[in-house]
């Protein structure tokens, strides 16, 4: 794979390419590099919060249905014909796996997001994000000081459809 910095520079473009007449390391250039940098950091919390909106949207949709099945469980769903269970059963699974790779396909987003980010900081005083927070918080390895949240939010769709899956062994049985 190649190293993220690599990736991250244009190698046509030197500092003193960027604002001709001035020498290498002007403050131009050093201006573009924090503007973009802001930008990266900007983006990363932008793709949090359409994550957190994801997650809350097929929070409330679970519970929504799981809530509406438990209240007509005592009254319709063991009438239900098994084909429209079973149905029923696969439309929730979908969802629910549709729920996990949309939370897999963030956390990657963000990690690749966080790379960049840590490549940036290579070139500005400090390592705020990449380094210094990410150390921290013990760099995610003792879950009483920091439980990333990725590694309970994968775990919900898979609660979900468990919770499925026992309903429609209790309506059959």
């Amino acid at each position: 794979m190649t190293d993220i910095g690599e990736a991250l520079w244009n190698s046509t473009v030197r500092p003193a390419d960027y604002a001709p007449g001035q020498e290498p390391g002007s403050e131009g250039y050093r201006a573009a590099v924090l503007e973009q940098y802001k930008l990266c950091v900007e983006m990363a919390d932008r793709t949090s919060s359409r994550r957190n909106l994801t997650n809350t949207f097929f929070l409330s949709l679970n519970s929504v249905i799981a809530a509406t099945l438990t209240g007509l469980g005592g009254e319709g769903l063991p009438h239900a014909p098994l084909w429209a269970l079973l149905g029923g059963l696969a439309i929730l699974f979908a969802q629910c796996v549709g729920w996990f790779v949309i939370i897999r396909s963030y956390r990657l987003l963000n990690a690749a997001k966080y790379a960049v980010i840590g490549a940036f900081e290579e070139r500005l005083p400090a390592y705020a994000y990449s380094r210094a927070e990410w150390q921290a918080l013990g760099e995610g390895r003792d879950w009483r000081k920091y439980l990333p949240l990725t590694h309970v939010e994968q775990w919900v769709p898979f609660v979900f459809a468990l919770t499925y899956l026992l309903g429609f062994a209790a309506a059959v049985v």
